[in-house]
């Protein structure tokens, strides 16, 4: 009774294995798309949105490599109304995708990779009539993605994306939604 749970469980393996490798396949060495997509980022207290380009090459069927870079647009906010101040990112990256083919125009794929994030701030401070007083600062960081995405392909060269992806850096972590449009040549 025990042995036969074990060949249904080692069936039900193997079967997922082939199925996969088989949807894995049907994408083609040395496709390429570019795009650009919209990011909704949060983190550490903080959420902003951004825009991004993106440039994505087939290395093998199964593995794909992505750059991309998004630019957060500037977000002001009020401190008591004394202060004001404006923060401002961009988030360049590196990632490698493992595509699985699910259904006809449906691809999904896990990834990881590299990123380097900057950040920009600027403060004001009003001292009524003495006038104002203000300060920037900027950083940027190395850190490490992980994440997932669904790719649909709208037309043979038109693609659909959303993606989620969470970004781990020594005094930050982000995560990142996306979604956004690449065409394929």
């Amino acid at each position: 009774m025990k042995m036969k749970r074990v060949l249904k469980k080692v069936a039900v393996v193997a079967i997922a294995l082939v199925t996969m490798s088989v949807a894995a396949n049907a994408q083609e060495k040395g496709d390429m798309a570019a795009g650009g997509n919209l990011v909704l980022g949060s983190g550490d207290s903080f959420t902003n949105f951004g825009i991004g380009a993106k440039f994505q090459y087939n290395v093998t069927s199964p593995i794909r490599l992505e750059g991309s870079f998004t630019y957060f647009l500037p977000k002001k906010q009020g401190i008591s109304g004394l202060a004001e101040t404006s923060v401002s990112m961009w988030d360049l990256s590196a990632n490698a995708h493992y595509l699985f083919s699910v259904a006809d125009k449906i691809t999904v794929y896990p990834l990881a990779g590299l990123g380097f994030l900057g950040t920009s701030a600027s403060a004001e401070v009003d001292l009524g009539e003495y006038g104002s007083y203000g300060g920037s600062a900027s950083t940027s960081e190395f850190g490490f993605n992980i994440g997932g995405g669904i790719d649909y392909g709208l037309t043979d060269k038109l693609i659909l994306n959303a993606e989620l992806k969470y970004k781990l850096g020594s005094t930050w972590d982000r995560l990142l939604i996306s979604a956004g449009l690449a065409y394929k040549f």
